[in-house]
């Protein structure tokens, strides 16, 4: 028979922290008090560790099992574990953590249902109930709990400061391929009532290029309150280059608008726009663009621009038949 090895206080306490070692790997190193100590690991045992430097106080709930910088990872975990057992990345921290790129986030959003009691709040993590709380719009599988795409994107939409950055989270999330429009819809379907309702199905719109007969509808319409003429629509362009519609013309004043819906600022539409409006550029046109998503942010300011290239040209402001 084999010798029995005696298991001494010391060689027990380092088996349990590697325990915890391993359990943390996956959570980049952040645990939970309570998963310590289901553990195994007694309150003494962890409050040694931390006064050895081996690990360290994070929050009010939580310990790093290593003592580096803080990976964005440690961070959300951190922020879920501190806010309760059914707390989860939501709104803009979910669409960062599926990978959203170029976007700042000064907050880490966090989700629990109404009626859970929020355990620690710091300035740095947004813990917030919610009533639309479901495990079903959690993201399957392991690596810290967040919410799909495309519910997080709506979320974040809905939560904005303004209507500005609720436009801008929809388009980034699409553009890059973080989800796409038709699940976008769909989570938007089950919003009976909100203000940015309305926006959103805009913007949706707008990402399927569904709106640009909407676009071309307000610019007329613009130009009527206005007192500015009515351009020619769709007109026929010949250049060096190819031929092109052009969106509005006013062919006296030389002054042309193209609209530009959301798929215009797309990696594989910028050059080939460019270079058309270098083309009509070198005709001897002023072209103006105008992004849809300008058109129901701050139309005035595009307007104004549109007023000044007709005035520089020769257009008097109380013209209005047809150019």
């Amino acid at each position: 028979m084999g010798e029995r090895t005696e298991q001494t206080p010391a060689s027990l306490r380092a088996r349990r922290r590697d325990a915890a070692h391993r359990l943390a790997e996956v959570q980049a190193g952040v645990m939970s008090r309570s998963q310590l100590y289901a553990a195994g690991l007694s309150r003494g045992e962890v409050r040694a560790n931390v006064r050895a430097g081996r690990w360290a106080r994070l929050g009010a709930h939580c310990i790093r099992t290593s003592t580096g910088a803080m990976t964005r990872q440690a961070i959300w975990w951190s922020a879920v574990l501190e806010a309760g057992p059914r707390a989860f990345l939501d709104g803009e921290s979910a669409l960062i953590a599926a990978g959203l790129e170029h976007y700042d986030c000064a907050r880490v959003r966090v989700s629990v249902p109404r009626g859970a009691r929020i355990r620690h709040r710091n300035t740095t993590v947004d813990i917030r109930q919610t009533r639309r709380w479901d495990p079903h719009d959690l993201v399957e599988g392991t690596g810290v709990p967040r919410s799909r795409p495309e519910v997080a994107a709506i979320r974040a939409a809905l939560w904005a400061r303004s209507d500005r950055q609720a436009t801008l989270v929809l388009t980034m999330s699409v553009q890059q391929g973080i989800t796409v429009v038709a699940k976008l819809a769909e989570e938007l379907l089950r919003i009976r009532r909100d203000r940015r309702r309305a926006l959103i199905q805009t913007v949706l719109l707008d990402l399927v290029g569904g709106a640009s007969s909407m676009g071309e509808l307000d610019v007329l319409k613009g130009c009527r309150q206005r007192g500015l003429p009515e351009p020619d629509m769709q007109v026929l362009r010949r250049t060096s280059t190819g031929s092109y519609y052009l969106d509005f013309r006013w062919r006296r004043w030389g002054v042309v608008l193209e609209v530009d819906g959301i798929q215009h600022a797309w990696v594989q539409q910028i050059v080939p726009d460019a270079l058309r409006q270098n083309s009509v550029a070198l005709t001897g046109d002023t072209v103006l663009r105008l992004p849809v998503l300008g058109l129901r942010l701050c139309p005035d300011a595009f307007f104004e621009q549109l007023t000044e290239a007709l005035e520089r040209a020769g257009c008097p402001l109380e013209h209005r038949h047809r150019a």
